[in-house]
C-alpha cells in the first residue's frame, strides 16, 4: 500500500513521459511533482516528508548522474530510481554504486516502477525515522545540566556511584541523585540502554 503522505519527484525532459508518470503515480494515490530539468528540480522547495526521485539519466544541462552527485554533496540525498532509453552497463554501475535504488530501461513495466518506488519510499521513511530519533536523543542530552553530562559520561564506563564521586570530587549521594536525573531525562530504562544512547550520541568517555 502506498503512503499518501509521501511525495514522488519526477525529472524528465520528455513531456509525454512526465504526464504518463504523473497519471500512473496519482492513480495509486501518490502525490507527485514533475520537472523538465535538474535545475528546475534543484530550485524547487521540497517538504520534509518521505520522498524519492524518479530521474531520467539524460537531461539537458545537468544530467541525471550529475544531479545525483549534486544532491549527495549538498546533503540532500534521497532514494533515486533512474529511468533511461539509452542505458549502458557503466552508467548503471555508476548509478547503483552511488546508491540508486533501481535503474529501469524504457520502456519498463508500470509495476516494476511502482515496486521500485515503494522500496525507495520505505528506505526514505526509515531514514526520516532514524533522523527524528537522533534529534530527540540530542534534545534529551541537551536538557541535562553540565554536571549530569559529566555523570553520564562516567556512568557509561561502568563505574559505581562511589567511584564517580571520587572522580568528580563530590559526594556519593549527590552522584546518585544526578544519576537518577540522567536516567529519567534520557528516558533510559537500564544502564545498557543508556550506554547505547551515549554511543549513538558519540559521547567520548573520560580516560581514567
Amino acid at each position: 500500500m502506498m503512503d499518501a503522505e509521501a511525495l514522488v519527484f519526477v525529472v524528465d525532459d520528455d513531456a509525454p513521459m512526465r504526464e504518463s508518470l504523473q497519471n500512473l503515480l496519482r492513480s495509486v494515490g501518490l502525490r507527485v511533482e514533475a520537472f523538465a530539468s535538474a535545475q528546475e528540480f534543484l530550485h524547487s522547495t521540497r517538504p520534509d516528508v518521505p520522498s524519492c526521485l524518479v530521474l531520467d539519466v539524460r537531461l539537458p544541462g545537468l544530467s541525471g548522474l550529475e544531479l545525483q552527485q549534486r544532491l549527495a554533496e549538498g546533503d540532500m540525498a534521497m532514494p533515486i530510481i533512474f529511468i533511461t532509453g539509452h542505458g549502458d552497463i557503466p552508467m548503471t554501475v555508476q548509478a547503483m554504486k552511488a546508491g540508486a535504488v533501481e535503474f529501469l530501461s524504457k520502456p519498463f513495466r508500470d509495476q516494476a516502477l511502482l515496486d521500485a518506488i515503494q522500496q525507495a519510499l520505505a528506505r526514505d521513511r526509515a531514514a526520516h525515522e532514524q533522523r527524528a530519533q537522533s534529534e530527540e536523543l540530542r534534545r534529551r542530552y541537551h536538557s541535562l545540566t553540565p554536571r549530569e553530562r559529566d555523570v553520564l559520561a562516567l556512568v557509561v564506563t561502568g563505574l559505581l556511584n562511589k567511584q564517580i564521586a571520587g572522580e568528580l570530587g563530590t559526594s556519593e549521594a549527590s552522584v546518585k541523585v544526578h544519576r537518577q536525573h540522567v536516567m529519567a531525562k534520557m528516558g533510559a530504562g537500564s544502564l545498557a540502554a543508556l550506554v547505547r544512547m551515549a554511543d549513538r550520541l558519540g559521547i567520548s568517555t573520560p580516560q581514567l
